[in-house]
Formats: C-alpha cells, sequence, structure tokens
C-alpha cells in the first residue's frame, strides 16, 4: 500500500482500513460533506486498484467470465460487473468502462482480479496487466461521462436498474435515496495525481476525504466491496443485482446459484442501513456485532459493514443482517461509549423477493430458469 502524497497537505488525517493511504478528511469534514452534496468537491481515491485489459477479445472474454454483459460496451459507457466463485459468491467486483482500445477495470482487489483474469487468458487475444502503480483514481460529484478529449472517465450507475437487472428494494416505484448523489471516478496518470487535483481546487473545487465520500455513500444504500462482501456474499443481499448483475445473459461462473436464489429461492441475508442513537460521541467499529433482544435475550442477528457520521443524517451505518429480522425491530450496537440503539431502513426487502421474481416456477430440474445458455445443475439454494 502506498501512502497518497496529499496526506502532507495542512490538516490531512489518514484513514485506515480498506481506505488506508489516502485522508479520513483535511480538517472539516461537515464543510467537506456539504461540498460534496453541492457538487463542487474531488476526491483522492488513489488507493483504488486499477487493472487494464486490451486486445480485440477483451469484451467477448470479460463478458463471459463476469456477471455483467459487456460483449458490446461502447467505448465511454460505464457499467460494473462481478466475478463470483463457482457457488455465487462474490469474489471480485470492478467498475469499468472502455475507451476502444482498453477496458479499464477499477477494483479494491486488483492483485487478485488480475491473478484471476490472467490464468483464465487460454488461447484468447487478450492481456492483463495491473495498471495500479500506473494510473490513480480521481472522485468527483459529477454524473456527466466524460467529454471529447477528458481522460478516462467511469460514471457510477448507481442507483439505476440497468439492463438485464432488477432489484431487491421494498417499494422499487419509490424514489431511490441514492438518486441525486452524482459520482465518477476519473483515471488520471500517478504521477500526475496531485496536478490534476490542485487544478480542481484552483477552479474551485473542495477537496475531500473519505469520512465525506463513505458518509454520502451510505445515505445511498451504496454497497462498496471493500466493506460489505465477506466470503459467503451473493449479489442479492446487498441489492447488487441493480448495477452489477445481468439475468439474462450467456452463462458465467456462479450463474446458476444467481439464478436459482433470483427465481425459486431467497437471500439469507440483507443489507440493511442502521440509524443510530446520536446522543454520544462514539461510533461502533466496522464488524461490531448488531443484536437484537434486551439482558439475556439478546443475540447477534448482524454485523456492521460500513459506518459514518453524516452531516444530516448523524451517525449512520450499513450492516449486514439475517433476513429473518424484523425491519421494525429496534437493534443495538455496541460501542466505546456503550450500546448504541439502532432503528433500520430498508435496502433489502424482508421477504426475500425481487420486483420481478417469476410467479410459480414450478418445480426444480436441471436448467431451470438458470438463463440462456445454461443448463447445469446450480446445486442447493444457499442457506
Amino acid at each position: 500500500m502506498t501512502s497518497s502524497p496529499l496526506l502532507s497537505r495542512h490538516g490531512a488525517v489518514d484513514d485506515t482500513g480498506p481506505d488506508a493511504g489516502v485522508a479520513w478528511h483535511y480538517g472539516d469534514p461537515t464543510a467537506e460533506q456539504r461540498a460534496l452534496e453541492a457538487g463542487r468537491a474531488v476526491a483522492d481515491q488513489s488507493h483504488l486498484g486499477v487493472v487494464a485489459v486490451t486486445g480485440p477479445d477483451r469484451l467477448s472474454w470479460l463478458d463471459s467470465l463476469s456477471t455483467q454483459a459487456v460483449g458490446e460496451l461502447a467505448p465511454g459507457q460505464s457499467t460494473e460487473l462481478m466475478i463470483l466463485s463457482p457457488q455465487g459468491r462474490i469474489e471480485h467486483v470492478a467498475a469499468v468502462t472502455d475507451d476502444g482500445e482498453t477496458t479499464w477495470l477499477i477494483t479494491e482487489t486488483p492483485e487478485g482480479l488480475a491473478a484471476f483474469l490472467d490464468r483464465m487468458r487460454f488461447m484468447l487475444r487478450v492481456e492483463v496487466a495491473d495498471a495500479t502503480a500506473d494510473w490513480a483514481a480521481i472522485g468527483e460529484a459529477v454524473g456527466a461521462p466524460a467529454a471529447a478529449g477528458e481522460p478516462v472517465t467511469w460514471v457510477d450507475p448507481w442507483p439505476g436498474i440497468t439492463a438485464g437487472g432488477t432489484t431487491y428494494a421494498q417499494a422499487p416505484e419509490q424514489p431511490h435515496p441514492g438518486a441525486e448523489r452524482a459520482w465518477r471516478l476519473v483515471l488520471v496518470p500517478r504521477a500526475d495525481l496531485e496536478r490534476e487535483i490542485e487544478a480542481r481546487i484552483e477552479a474551485g473545487w473542495t477537496l475531500v476525504g473519505t469520512w465525506a465520500t463513505e458518509a454520502a455513500r451510505i445515505a445511498a444504500h451504496r454497497p462498496r466491496a471493500g466493506h460489505e462482501v465477506d466470503e459467503t456474499t451473493l449479489p442479492h443481499e446487498l441489492d447488487w443485482l441493480r448495477t452489477a448483475v445481468h439475468l439474462h445473459k450467456g452463462c458465467y461462473r456462479g450463474q446458476e446459484t444467481v439464478a436459482k436464489v433470483h427465481n425459486v429461492g431467497r437471500p439469507p441475508r440483507r443489507l440493511t442501513m442502521l440509524h443510530l442513537d446520536g446522543s454520544g460521541h462514539a461510533l461502533p467499529e466496522l464488524g461490531a456485532p448488531v443484536m437484537s433482544g434486551h439482558g439475556d435475550e439478546a443475540r447477534p442477528v448482524g454485523r456492521v459493514t460500513s459506518v459514518a457520521r453524516h452531516h444530516e443524517l448523524g451517525p449512520v451505518a450499513l450492516a449486514m443482517v439475517k433476513r429473518s429480522v424484523d425491519p421494525a425491530t429496534v437493534l443495538t450496537v455496541p460501542s466505546e461509549g456503550g450500546p448504541m440503539a439502532a432503528s433500520q431502513e430498508l435496502i433489502v426487502n424482508a421477504d426475500g423477493f425481487s420486483a420481478d421474481r417469476p410467479d410459480k416456477p414450478g418445480p426444480t430440474m436441471k436448467g431451470l430458469l438458470m438463463g440462456k445458455g445454461c443448463a447445469a445443475d446450480g446445486g442447493d439454494l444457499p442457506e
């Protein structure tokens, strides 16, 4: 892990955990959040990894390996994809854009993703490189794609439901909390990182840290691989079929589980947003248990995956909990200041059904509802 040169700026406080190496804030996190919300902020995201895939077969090859339909991805178009285990668990997540010659994958697991892709090249005309040492990402509170002549840019599709996707939201017809959040990542040569950010500051933008970007992400119900994903996570549990999964594309590793859970099963857990009691100053640690019940009857029902202090909402968190937890139940989360009461705001609905779940699909058999081109038995449904 390489520390960003921007940590030498006055007031910069280094972050920890998945965001170590860039600034948590630059001295005034509340003002930084307001600038981000107003659309005049830039964030150092140089701790993210970059994988470059070249060669004439790159898009069709990535299409065959991943959850997303990228075979016809046009230059400048943005999407995201996942690499799943054979059991349908999330292994890698990447923001994806293509410039006509190179497919750029921005990811939190560049070494592992590059190694996996390199093993899968076989005789195809593709080359894979971990380009993290040469390229860095800059985050901007902008929802527009790059104009002609601008650097390679990925625009976050969240919370839209992209082609082939679906949602597990309780009321998909209602406005999504993340609808107003604009976010994109601009790739610049790593050697030019400071100069590029300074140019934006000179243009009147505010440099913000991860405190601001994470608070906005949590409020937008936006999952993140470095926080919400563990070794057993299914895309359905995070409502990530919105933007990262195409349910009707050709076969890929893990598709049987994706299709079975969508069509005839239910995800065993669900992501929820927690509004935490703000009467104290402490925040729970990442991974802190989420408890249901009181006293000797209290039992763990999940864990905190992300946490921040939002300038308007107060202390908020994302947590992965058992799907069976009553959404009306007030939960508790331990912290240094004592147990914090936590009310739930639904992200993934408690019944475990997507907005377009097929009606009464009938007996399960080989190939049933497995998607185009798939005839393999996906095994048992996850518990």
